[in-house]
């Protein structure tokens, strides 16, 4: 899943896709490294970010995905926390819904997922983005989004959605903190038991930079690392802004894994 942030303000890579041609060409660009899903995110979910309305959001991202419809292949997922940006993006072309705020308590979203068809990415977060990193709190991180995916399954049945729509995802740096993304990534095998696709978003996250001082432009072999690590352990999609090193750091691991040469801790 390659990442195409049309935000100033992205924890990344913020403003350089601003510009909606800039955007679409960078989507292309993912798409000829390989991406098999794009993202388009109207809407920074770095901490303490600073909401748009809904307005705003659909000024950044419809004319990114009108121009992508219909030139690539692949799936083109909303990263939104707002229905209406979801039920417009897939009026004009995206197919899925990745959406960091599946703790909300109405189920808005959902039915919209349900009366569309759509992908559903379930993503777990304590707290919003405002204020997810103040003090993340857990007596025990896995068992409790495991928890909330249970729950939320339930919810998102009730809604109307089908398990073959949905896709889990245990937000590595939403309301954790380094200790509890290590704890989930070393368990994330644990998250297959629902046989959903497991979606891994790593790719150049703080943590890396809290264990190893890497800036963000230098997080990418460590982001790489995780991915594979990930892979391992049953993940399905990794959510990333270096497709193509992604892409072959990834099927080098399924060659490995293929091969008994990894071990496999999902048995």
């Amino acid at each position: 899943m390659g990442i195409v942030n049309v935000t100033p303000d992205s924890f990344s890579d913020g403003g350089q896709f601003f510009e909606a041609n800039n955007a679409i060409q960078h989507a292309l660009e993912l798409v000829a490294q390989g991406a098999d899903i794009i993202d388009i995110g109207g809407e920074s979910t770095r901490p303490n970010a600073t909401p748009v309305s809904e307005a705003e959001e659909l000024r950044r991202v419809i004319p990114v995905i009108e121009g992508l419809a219909g030139r690539i292949k692949v799936p083109i997922s909303i990263d939104t926390v707002k229905p209406g940006v979801a039920r417009a993006a897939i009026r004009v072309g995206a197919s899925v819904v990745n959406d960091v705020a599946a703790n909300r308590l109405d189920d808005e979203m959902w039915r919209l997922v349900a009366e569309t068809g759509a992908g559903y990415v379930l993503m777990h977060m304590q707290g919003t983005p405002q204020t997810m990193q103040a003090n993340p709190t857990y007596s025990d991180v896995v068992a409790e989004v495991g928890d909330f995916f249970e729950k939320r399954l339930s919810h998102l049945a009730s809604a109307g959605v089908q398990p073959e729509q949905i896709i889990l995802d245990v937000g590595i740096g939403f309301g954790k903190s380094t200790e509890h993304n290590l704890q989930l990534l070393r368990e994330l095998g644990t998250f297959t038991k629902w046989h959903r696709p497991i979606l891994l978003g790593v790719s150049r996250k703080s943590f890396i930079s809290r264990l190893l001082g890497a800036k963000v432009t230098e997080r990418l072999p460590a982001s790489l690392a995780c991915e594979c690590h990930g892979v391992q352990l049953g993940a399905n999609i990794i959510r990333t802004h270096d497709v193509a090193a992604s892409q072959q750091a990834v099927r080098m691991s399924e060659k490995l894994l293929s091969h008994g040469c990894l071990g496999n801790s999902k048995s």
